[in-house]
């Protein structure tokens, strides 16, 4: 049984506000070995004047040990054992981290940002998790973004709430990647679709990381989740 997030399960996080009264809250998740600081900066850069003001959260995942690195500690969402896709990620770790972040979005729903208005997003390692969340919410979010990753595991549809599929997705991802293969976050993409799920799909000319054009067309995404509603 997932255990009920507590206080006590809060992750350390870096916040950007838009503006005063923040009425939507974006999620965003690290990739490997970064921190909540990483993504930080994009804000000004991502953030439309037209937008309704915005709580970025960017949690610090926390420090263990990651076997393909030499087992050096390091902050991370969940363990790599090795770099074959269909093994790499430790789902216990992976499951860990959901919760954590679960206990992210109750925080946000406390702080009067229900999860209609909650955009969970991640790149590589932080979009891996992002996936594995979005896909188990029994309410929805406003939608989820997968940058430059993958499913840590192969979803059976069955276990996927309804709820669930009713959120839209974002997922894009560099046709040069070294560390997540391109094939991955196709396969990713299809498999969501396949699902039920309203995906918007995304290939770039860049490798593991993110680029001008990506932002933009991210961007115009939000613009969209917060028009909805």
């Amino acid at each position: 049984m997932t255990p009920t997030p507590t206080a006590a399960t809060l992750l350390e996080t870096v916040e950007r506000e838009t503006g005063p009264s923040p009425e939507w809250t974006v999620l965003w998740l690290h990739g490997l070995g970064a921190d909540g600081n990483d993504f930080a900066p994009i804000v000004p850069e991502l953030t439309r004047p037209q937008w309704p003001s915005v709580r970025f959260v960017f949690p610090h995942a926390p420090v263990r040990a990651v076997t393909i690195n030499n087992g050096v500690r390091m902050r991370a969402w969940y363990d790599i054992r090795d770099f074959n896709l269909a093994s790499r990620a430790d789902m216990d770790g992976v499951n860990e981290s959901v919760t954590q972040i679960d206990a992210l979005i109750e925080r946000e729903r406390e702080r009067g940002i229900p999860a209609e208005r909650v955009i969970l997003g991640g790149f590589s390692q932080g979009g891996a998790v992002t996936l594995a969340a979005a896909l188990r919410r029994e309410t929805p979010l406003a939608g989820f973004v997968a940058l430059s990753t993958y499913l840590p595991s192969t979803p059976v549809a069955a276990d996927v709430p309804e709820a669930a599929r009713r959120q839209p997705a974002f997922v894009g991802h560099g046709t040069h990647d070294p560390v997540v293969p391109f094939r991955a976050g196709q396969h990713s993409s299809s498999v969501l679709r396949e699902m039920g799920f309203e995906v918007e799909w995304h290939a770039y000319a860049m490798a593991h990381q993110v680029c001008p054009d990506e932002l933009a067309h991210l961007a115009a995404w939000f613009s969209q989740r917060f028009k909805s509603r």
